[in-house]
């Protein structure tokens, strides 16, 4: 449950790698710095800021925005850091506010990185102050909590790192806000006042992609969006650790681009593995207005990134905030319009002259024009807005990379097998009912911290009624491919192993196209005697890698154990499988993403019913995926239901076997 602070009051933290997200109602310089016991910062290089945004275990943005996410891993820290104090400034000599009492109360929140809220604070009191002290991360008797500071300084970023003990307090000061001037990366403009807009309530906000809306058994949503801020001006965004459904980082597993843990257990290394001590290039600049007061066109990578792969992901994410902020926004101000016009038909009904002749008539009419009024000019707000995420949707697309594109792709027909694992992976789409014309790719991390579960049951419906449970398997069985062979098609070859259980060979059709072009490690097994022995080879693999990384002898593997990603694919669960067997699909999706075995379940949850309670956990563990499609994702920041579209195969293309001939041959040459 999150603790929501006042001024003074502190919080444990129950772990070491964390994120701080700081939303703020005009853009804001975000910052740390690293003190000892008496809080003594000592040096400007005990200070993350937008010119210096990396120190070990901390990593802040480069920019001025009203969202920020910052990264933080305490077990990096450095033995003599005991205080982490996360600073907030107004950029010196922009057009914005100069003081903090002239905006919105900054709020600030640290969070898992499940996404779920550990601690939030709102800096409310703030009057001349244009520099605040928001929080602080502190040791206390060997462990890490954190308090709400809110100590503010009317003389701005100088002198609050003058109260830091820095000696160079003013010459960093204009460091810092030369390089937020300089334009290293853009920066959030603040909501037009004009436009309607609604804050999730703090308290329950939660992504992601990875992650994200996500599944209805508690995985995490992404970090707010700026109130008001209008789609296609999204913030450049930390590599999100999460996507929809619960795509994010664990402790402890590592992601394409993001810090990994060393196997001996020492400091981790939270830069990402390909920037080096390069500062990210800024992104591209945004094409001219088409005509004066239009909004700029739009632009395939324009978010901050290290590469164009990271470009689009936060692109991505960033279309997928606007798309569920103004979505909120529009949901609000019809609330409000019907709360309005119910109190309004109330009072006119509690008015004995209203009674008689036509005014009552009149104030009702009256009432009932102005509901319509307020929620055509929300529709015209939130049209405008999908229109310009369509456009950028438009133009987003067709340059995704593979890993982030539908089937449909073009890119698809120029696949290669690439040679490095890319940072996420599509795994269907996203839209919400008021705004049907834009569908937002749902990107997962990778590795994938979580298995799948795909839905075969009857509850889910096909084009509006309900397909047989026979229908359901082969359709669920058919997503279950498509899926293993995406991630096969992502990852270098050899880099990626698929298994599938099929007790009594009923999906020997939809899994023909795995079958046929030899990517499998061996063929499906069957009875149950071939799911047991996958079963016990796949657990006897996450007892050796745990083993070995608990010991700190990562190389002392025995020969020839395939050091690959493993995903295990389970057809029509729970038919063919005893309690043993069951016991040792809920080992493997508890610990066997850590160690890089995956479980893709097939299955129809009313169908296991006969277990009872014991497998909750296990369909808790997993994303739940449908293989039509079903408006089951929950987006705990704002609480919408987001509708999950399945990457389906466009009927008649042979990109699917295409993709898998390729990873096929790649993976012969590659043994040889």
């Amino acid at each position: 449950m999150t603790a929501e602070l006042t001024r003074g009051q502190n919080h444990p933290l129950p772990g070491a790698r964390l994120e701080i997200r700081v939303s703020a109602g005009t853009p804001v310089v975000a910052g740390a710095t690293l003190g000892d016991e008496n809080g003594t910062v000592h040096g400007v290089e005990g200070v993350a800021h937008p010119g210096a945004p990396t120190l070990p275990g901390l990593e802040v943005s480069r920019q001025a925005a009203a969202d920020h996410r910052l990264a933080v891993d305490l077990d990096a820290m450095p033995d003599t850091v005991h205080r982490v104090s996360v600073l907030l400034a107004l950029p010196a000599g922009g057009s914005g506010p100069a003081r903090f009492g002239a905006v919105a109360a900054p709020f600030v929140a640290v969070t898992g990185l499940d996404g779920d809220e550990v601690a939030s604070y709102t800096l409310t009191g703030l009057e001349a102050e244009s520099a605040v002290v928001a929080l602080e991360l502190y040791r206390r008797q060997g462990a890490w909590k954190v308090r709400a500071v809110g100590q503010g300084y009317a003389g701005g970023l100088a002198e609050l790192l003058a109260d830091q003990k820095l000696s160079q307090a003013h010459q960093l000061a204009a460091s810092i806000h030369e390089a937020v001037a300089s334009g290293l990366a853009r920066s959030i403009p603040a909501p037009p006042a004009a436009a309607p807009a609604h804050r999730p309530d703090h308290g329950t906000a939660g992504p992601v992609p990875p992650t994200s809306p996500y599944d209805s058994q508690g995985a995490p949503g992404p970090g707010p969006q700026t109130p008001g801020a209008p789609p296609g001006q999204h913030g450049a965004q930390q590599p999100y650790a999460g996507g929809p459904g619960g795509g994010q980082v664990s402790p402890g597993e590592p992601a394409a681009g993001q810090p990994a843990a060393p196997a001996g257990g020492g400091p981790i290394d939270y830069s990402h593995p390909r920037r080096q001590t390069a500062a990210p290039p800024p992104p591209p600049p945004a094409a001219p207005p088409a005509e004066p007061g239009q909004p700029a066109r739009p632009v395939a990578g324009d978010a901050t990134g290290w590469s164009m792969e990271e470009r689009l992901y936060n692109q991505v994410w960033g279309m997928f905030e606007d798309l569920a902020r103004t979505t909120a926004a529009y949901r609000s101000a019809v609330d409000f319009a019907d709360s309005r016009m119910e109190k309004e038909l109330d009072q006119a009904l509690s008015d004995p002259r209203n009674r008689i002749g036509g005014q009552g008539d009149a104030a009702r009419e009256a009432a009932r024009g102005r509901h319509a009024q307020l929620v055509s000019q929300a529709r015209e707000v939130l049209d405008r807005d999908v229109a310009q995420l369509v456009a950028e949707a438009e133009v987003v697309e067709p340059a995704l990379p593979a890993a982030f594109a539908r089937w449909d792709n073009p890119v698809w027909h120029a696949y290669r097998v690439p040679m490095e694992i890319p940072m996420a992976v599509r795994l269907g789409d996203l839209h919400l009912p008021e705004a049907d014309r834009i569908r937002v790719p749902m990107l997962i991390r990778l590795p994938l911290e979580r298995g799948l579960w795909i839905d075969s049951g009857r509850s889910a419906s096909l084009d509006g009624s309900f397909a047989d449970s026979h229908e359901m398997r082969r359709l669920g069985l058919e997503t279950a491919v498509a899926h293993a062979a995406r991630l096969l098609a992502v990852y270098p070859a050899g880099e990626f192993t698929v298994h599938v259980i099929d007790p009594a060979g009923s999906g020997a059709q939809a899994l023909a196209p795995l079958v046929r072009s030899g990517v499998l490690a061996a063929p499906p097994a069957q009875g149950a005697a071939g799911a047991a022995d996958v079963l016990a080879r796949l657990t006897q693999r996450v007892d050796l890698v745990q083993m070995a990384l608990r010991g700190g002898a990562p190389d002392a593997l025995p020969p020839g154990l395939d050091t690959s990603q493993q995903l295990l694919i389970v057809n029509d669960f729970p038919h063919g499988f005893d309690d043993r067997a069951v016991n040792q699909l809920r080992y493997l999706a508890d610990e066997g993403p850590a160690v890089g075995v995956h479980l893709m379940m097939v299955a129809d949850r009313e169908e296991s019913a006969g277990f009872g309670p014991l497998l909750d956990p296990l369909w808790r563990s997993l994303l739940r995926l449908t293989p039509v499609a079903d408006d089951h994702l929950a987006d705990p920041w704002v609480g919408h239901a987001w509708t999950y579209e399945p990457p389906l195969v466009p009927p008649g293309s042979q990109v699917l076997q295409q993709v898998l001939a390729q990873v096929a041959a790649a993976r012969g040459s590659w043994g040889r």
